[in-house]
């Protein structure tokens, strides 16, 4: 059973450090621009229906290294109050794979400059481990004596975002249930399950002048057993149509970050950064891109340019 904990490793995604830790859900450098990944309440957000896709190749030329593709999309629905929105997340490290496709649904409330939204989320993640590829510390492990093919978890979960034109801060909890990750019994495991995880996402737009504002951002992550994840983040708008920053995460990399608006429906993202962790001398860091685009006919007439 000792060789299962590197498994569970792989399931972890090693978001953090080299510990068997239990944060399972991915996290991205450009987590401003993909939050309806991680809290429901921000579905209709954009006032208008938008799109967005993200790529992030982690810690490359790293055996195993994490991958992890999304797309989604959201829109108010007639009633302004209602939306609605949906993410496929796929996500592989080592011999595992999740896809998880989730629905979501947020209520507004309006205010004369701002809007309050609750968000409920609800999906499955499909999971697959190529298990009988491994060579276990211990010959004739039960534990890999069959792979799983699209073992199916369903989850729901819950946020709250509060957001005007230039400032937002939501908190959320995206899976709720610890579903079993690998059935069997463990008796020297702790993290066979899902975790849950909470996402606490702030940040605002400070206007410098008339062709160049400022953005500070933060995104913290809490998971019962694992270390606290923080990300700072500082990004500069130019003429209102180029952003250049630099995030930190706490104890765990350095990375730059840019984002094109080629107009006032489509831009175009891409961030990178590099490990400060041991993990810096077995990788060329982390590469990740995104494209976000917004349909309908008042598309980029509402707020441009976009902030978040």
């Amino acid at each position: 059973m000792k060789a299962l904990k590197y498994i569970l490793l792989a399931v972890c995604g090693l978001p953090v450090s080299l510990q068997l830790s239990a944060q399972q859900d991915p996290m991205f450098s450009q987590y401003m621009y993909n939050m309806l990944t991680v809290n429901p309440a921000y579905a209709g957000s954009a006032d208008v229906l938008t799109a967005n896709a993200l790529y992030r190749h982690q810690w490359v030329e790293f055996d195993g290294a994490p991958r992890t593709q999304t797309f989604t999309m959201h829109a108010p629905l007639r009633r302004e109050a209602l939306s609605v929105g949906g993410s496929v997340i796929n996500d592989s490290h080592g011999p595992m794979r999740q896809t998880m496709v989730f629905g979501d649904f947020s209520y507004r409330i309006f205010f004369d400059r701002s809007k309050l939204a609750f968000g409920l989320k609800a999906g499955i993640n499909l999971l697959q481990a190529n298990l009988q590829d491994l060579n276990p510390l211990e010959d004739g492990d039960p534990a890999f004596a069959e792979n799983i093919n699209n073992k199916p978890l369903p989850n729901f979960g819950a946020g709250v975002m509060w957001y005007s034109d230039r400032s937002y801060i939501g908190l959320s909890v995206p899976k709720l249930l610890n579903n079993k990750i690998i059935d069997g019994s463990l008796p020297d495991m702790n993290d066979n399950t899902e975790r849950q995880h909470l996402f606490l996402i702030a940040g605002t737009v400070i206007e410098v002048n008339n062709y160049l504002y400022f953005k500070p951002s933060a995104a913290l992550r809490l998971v019962n057993g694992a270390p606290p994840s923080v990300d700072a983040t500082a990004n500069f708008l130019l003429y209102e149509k180029l952003w250049l920053g630099a995030m930190y995460r706490w104890q765990e990399s350095l990375g730059l970050l840019f984002q094109y608006e080629i107009n006032n429906r489509l831009r175009i993202g891409y961030a990178y950064d590099y490990s400060i962790t041991d993990i810096g001398d077995y990788s060329n860091g982390s590469h990740e891109i995104m494209l976000g685009m917004d349909f309908g006919r008042n598309a980029g007439a509402d707020i441009s340019p976009r902030f978040f």
